[in-house]
Formats: C-alpha cells, structure tokens, sequence
C-alpha cells in the first residue's frame, strides 16, 4: 500500500500508535498507516474512509454487514495481539493486561477504579445479576427485545432466587419508551436492566433519562452497553446508570475474548462480589488460626482476578488508540449516515417494507431492523449468504427480521448493493 499525500496519513515510527509503544511494524507490514483525528472527514469523503478499509483484512469477495455480532479487527490490533503474545511466549514475562483498564476508563468518561476487565457482556451482566442484593418477589424491568446475554441471567436468578422480571415491548421513540418504564414501576421494583442499543432492531434507549428516573425512584439501573462503545462518545458519568457491562469485539473492533464492566464507586460495597483470586483482595493468611481474609480491594478489581491473557487486553488498548486516531466523531458521522442512507431507501419501497428501527434521530445508530412483506426471513438470508452478503436474521422476540450493521469499514458502494438485492425481492 503506498503512502498519500493526504495530511490525514502517518506513517507508523516503531508502532506508536497514540503515545503507547504496541508493536514493532515490519516494512512490509500492513499495519504501517494510522488516521490522524485532527480534521473533521466528510461523510462521502471516499478517498479518507478506502484507506480505513484497507486498515482491514476484509476483501471483496463478501460483503460485511453484521458488525453487530462480531467487529472485525484492524491490523494493528492483530499484529499488536500476535507479537505480544510471541513476546510472552519467548520471555515468559508476566502481566500487562492492566494497561487496558485505563485506556478502557478514559475512552467511557470514568476512573479506572470503577473499570473491571471482563471477557465479554455476558460475564459483566452475571457479576451485577448475581452481586446485587434482591430477595424473592424483588422485580426487575426489562425490554421483550433482550439478547440471550441480558435476559437469561436474570431469568436464572428467577428461577433459583423467586425474583420476578417485567417486560415491556420497546416503542419507536425515547420519550414513550420512557413512559413504558415509568409505568412498570411499583414499591417491588429493585432494577432496570435494559439495554443501550437494543441487538434487535438498533433501537437506542434513552438511557441518561432511563438512569434519572430509576435513581429517583431508589432504583439499581444497568445497562446493557454491547452496541454502544464505538458507535457513540460516551460518559458514564453524564449517563448516571451504576452498572454498564460491554465488549470490545463489537463496534470497539477489539480481540475477541475482550470486554469490561463499569461499576460506579459509590456501588462497590453494594454489588457483591462472588468469585475473587489474586488481585482481587487486600491481604489474607493461612498460617495462623484461624486463617485471615482482609477484604476486597476498593476497586471493580475485586471482580477480576488472576492471570489474564495479556496479549488481547494491550490489544484492546491498540483497538483504543485506533479508533481515537480516526476519530469518534467522523466514525459516528459514517457508520450514521450509513445506516441512514439504507433506511431511507427501505422506506422508499413503501409497504414492501416493514421498517422496524425507529426513524427518530435520537432512537436510531448504526442498526436497521425490518422485515420483507413478500418473502421469509430465512428465505431472504439464504439468499443474501448466495450472494456474498453476510447479514444477521432476528429471531429474538419472535421478529423473524433482518438485521444489517453498518460500521466504519462499510462504504455507499456495498449498501447501494444490498439495497439492490432487497429491491429485486420486495
């Protein structure tokens, strides 16, 4: 790949990417560019957003469309991952996980002592689940739209601890789904559980509103964050839930194995912690009697503990320092408007389409959700598969949809495509 003039392009100097020294970049490497994140790109600014795709080991052969599940890494994420861990592997040095719990704290707006390590969302939903102290008839709201990831958990602890869970079904714009929660609310509810951005249809729920109203109320609030990070400048602490539980492998474009879970300080003597080791505690003994556990450290490390495979987490630093050197304000800017430029022309098609993502501005990100009026989704999804588009079919709440994600890779070219394919069936 040859350098551009562009000022946009630098060329990486011993793999400093964003002041942290992650990788020895070989000549040949295709990991040898970085975006700088000082000029505002334009959402169709193609030249720009070709060298962020060649950023990645995609190809033309299929195109991507389901970031909503599984994020792509970058190179330098890669190479950062494989040559840490030939590092580890020829020196049998220990640790270095922890450099991503302050690269993960900045990148959401808290201290890093209210940052867990986790290796995915459903690890940090079952820590909170399990750590918060309900008794049985204690209700919890949540939407019908949860992924398996949010909702069994919490129907695990209904099932062995008689706590009772309400749904409710999500609506098309932030102040009803607002008022759907308010009227859930009774002298039994303990929690609102619900998601950031919905798996199903990309529904974003106001959750700063969400997180007044249950603090008002004397209410836990957690969020289930698997499709915020990356698709959104975040601030947990504007946000003003107690829990936020994400990954890195999704939006983030972090290794797989990867994720994190924020617990407002003012919440770690209240969110019990059930599975500690190493790390975790601030002194114990065995030798005398009878033996001596000092207690937990004043930090959500409590929740995480032991040897962690150092590799990924500095590779989760690197995915940081990728995304901030591109800049999370043109990323929101493309992956939007990508997502709006799909769901404009579905709407063009009138009553072939069955458009299930909200349209309001505030309630929509980088997910459209909707369902062909003529043809099975699973009939649609063979097809797509046929024709190199990877996709993701719906079947939670009993959709039956089609669910497509755009991120920053995507470019008009391969959405104008699908919208083709969508146009010849419907």
């Amino acid at each position: 790949m040859k350098a551009t003039r562009r000022s946009f392009i630098k060329q990486l100097s011993g793999g400093v990417i964003g002041g942290l020294a992650l990788i020895s970049v070989p000549s040949a490497s295709r990991a040898r560019y970085i975006i700088s994140e000082n000029q505002n790109i334009g959402l169709r600014d193609e030249e720009f957003w070709k060298v962020v795709r060649q950023q990645f080991p995609l190809n033309d052969k299929r195109t991507y469309l389901n970031n909503g599940t599984m994020g792509p890494s970058p190179f330098v994420v890669l190479e950062t991952v494989k040559n840490h861990m030939t590092d580890i592997d020829t020196t049998g040095h220990y640790g270095g996980w922890e450099v991503a719990r302050g690269r993960l704290a900045s990148f959401v707006g808290v201290e890093e002592k209210e940052i867990s390590l986790t290796h995915n969302v459903t690890e940090g939903i079952n820590i909170v689940t399990w750590g918060l102290p309900l008794k049985r008839g204690d209700e919890v709201i949540m939407t019908t739209h949860e992924h398996a990831g949010n909702a069994l958990p919490w129907l695990n602890r209904a099932r062995l601890d008689g706590i009772r869970i309400r749904t409710f079904e999500p609506a098309m714009t932030a102040d009803e789904n607002l008022n759907r929660i308010n009227d859930l609310i009774n002298k039994k509810t303990r929690v609102i559980a619900v998601p950031h951005v919905s798996c199903t249809i990309g529904l974003v729920l106001p959750v700063k509103e969400i997180s007044k109203l249950g603090h008002d109320k004397g209410l836990f609030v957690f969020i289930d964050g698997a499709h915020g990070p990356g698709t959104m400048n975040l601030n947990m602490k504007e946000i003003g839930c107690d829990f936020y539980a994400s990954c890195c492998h999704k939006w983030m474009v972090g290794p797989k194995g990867t994720g994190f879970l924020f617990v407002d300080q003012s919440m770690l003597d209240t969110l019990q912690t059930y599975w500690i080791g190493g790390h975790s505690d601030t002194g114990w003994d065995l030798t005398v009697d009878p033996p001596v556990f000092n207690g937990y450290v004043a930090t959500a490390h409590r929740y995480d503990f032991a040897t962690q495979n150092a590799s990924i987490y500095i590779g989760v630093a690197a995915s940081i320092d990728f995304l901030n050197s591109i800049g999370m304000k043109n990323i929101i800017t493309r992956g939007r408007g990508l997502a709006k430029h799909l769901q404009d022309a579905l709407l063009d098609m009138g009553d072939k389409i069955e458009m299930l993502t909200p349209t309001e501005d505030r309630s929509r990100g980088f997910v459209n959700g909707f369902r062909i009026k003529n043809m099975q989704h699973s009939d649609f999804g063979k097809l797509a598969t046929k024709r190199k588009f990877r996709i993701r079919l719906v079947g939670e709440a009993k959709l039956n949809s089609i669910r497509i994600s755009t991120h920053l890779y995507n470019n008009f070219d391969e959405v104008d495509r699908f919208i083709e394919l969508v146009k010849e069936v419907a």
